[in-house]
């Protein structure tokens, strides 16, 4: 087997997911203190983090094309600072004309860079790429673990949640001057070539696989905290620490995932981190002792770990080598879950009560297991678990 090999544009890419990471986890951690600062309703709060997803899908529509005029290193150093400068809008906004605008530019500009960062790596790694993806996650899972902690902490300081903000920031200099005069790989395909190709049907496919999977990920972020209080009947504060235990699952499930991608196919390894997640899905949703529903979310951020990263890689095998376009579109898939799917299930946790609405999260999975199947991807009859 071909070792797999980290030079230093591999590290500036893992590192600079985790910086992605941070920040787009940072947005969502600090809103109940904007909110408090600025004296928003939980509707006007919520619009920042529509703003945010709405970035991703306008960014996700027009990626490629703006990497194909500025250059991938352009797109990808531009995307990190205009992260940073919304980041900066949100730190001195004083109304929500600065903050809302600050949260899209976030998302425009954080997409930017996540989709050249994701292309590059396809492109740098090709057939090892599974192993790229699903390492460089690991980063991007510890940092936006980080992120709320250390909000956290800060809140209780005079230096508020501000400061966490800035040591985004500071993560992104530090990482300008170590990596700096690193080179960002070019994209491979001529212009010509470019214009005369179309993403194929079967990409798509494996792109609505990917609005499923970040789906069930997002629900679980957005209203996991919400069912352990109002349905397993644990205390806030308890319920916020077992939340850690969901997070702490998806990065070992990572770890774990970026070791079997080594050992075995995609789509092997992706099937098996579906039925991971399915059979914690019964524990979490329907146990009826708090060890069992902490058990399922357990298992649950097991599975949910590697699900973005694998459907990502069988997409950008299916687009005939348009590694940019493919990254692109998987930001607009992301950016289209998360702005619509944690808001379905709010609707209808309102209605029927946060139990009820979590079948929706079985739809999902159902349908990721459906449409895989009808893609051609059946599992294969070796059996690999997690």
């Amino acid at each position: 087997m071909i070792r797999f090999t980290r030079d230093r544009y591999t590290w500036l890419a893992y590192l600079m997911l985790a910086y992605f990471a941070y920040m787009l986890t940072s947005v969502g951690t600090l809103m109940p203190f904007l909110r408090d600062e600025l004296g928003l309703s939980y509707t006007i709060g919520a619009l920042h983090m529509s703003a945010l997803a709405l970035g991703m899908v306008l960014t996700g529509l027009v990626g490629d094309q703006v990497a194909v005029v500025v250059g991938r290193g352009r797109v990808f150093w531009g995307g990190a600072l205009g992260m940073a400068a919304g980041a900066l809008g949100l730190l001195l906004g004083t109304s929500i004309a600065v903050t809302i605008p600050c949260a899209l530019t976030i998302g425009v500009f954080g997409t930017l860079l996540v989709g050249s960062l994701q292309a590059t790596l396809a492109d740098h790694h090709g057939a090892q790429r599974t192993i790229a993806f699903t390492e460089s996650n690991i980063a991007a899972s510890i940092l936006a673990a980080v992120a709320p902690l250390l909000i956290g902490i800060l809140q209780h300081t005079s230096i508020g949640w501000r400061g966490a903000l800035v040591a985004g920031m500071g993560l992104l200099l530090g990482l300008a001057l170590v990596f700096g005069r690193t080179q960002v790989p070019a994209i491979r395909t001529t212009k010509s070539e470019r214009a005369s190709q179309r993403l194929p049907k079967r990409f798509w496919r494996y792109w609505f696989v990917i609005v499923l999977a970040v789906s069930v990920e997002w629900c679980l972020t957005f209203w996991g905290n919400d069912f352990l209080r109002k349905v397993v009947g644990l205390a806030p504060a308890d319920a916020a620490t077992l939340m850690g235990i969901y997070f702490g699952a998806i990065v070992l499930g990572r770890i774990a995932g970026s070791r079997l991608a080594r050992h075995m196919s995609d789509v092997q390894l992706l099937w098996s981190v579906i039925g991971v997640t399915i059979a914690g899905f019964p524990l979490f949703w329907l146990g009826t002792l708090p060890v069992l529903n902490i058990a399922g979310l357990f298992l649950m951020g097991l599975g949910i770990a590697n699900l973005f990263p694998l459907c990502l890689t069988i997409a950008v095998d299916a687009s005939d080598g348009q590694t940019d376009a493919a990254s692109s579109r998987a930001a607009l898939a992301s950016g289209t879950a998360i702005l619509t799917l944690p808001l379905i299930l709010g609707r209808v946790a309102d209605s029927v009560g946060v139990r009820s609405a979590f079948v929706i999260v079985a739809v999902l999975l159902l349908t990721m297991v459906g449409t895989l199947w009808a893609s051609g991807r059946a599992p294969k009859p070796v059996a690999a678990h997690l």
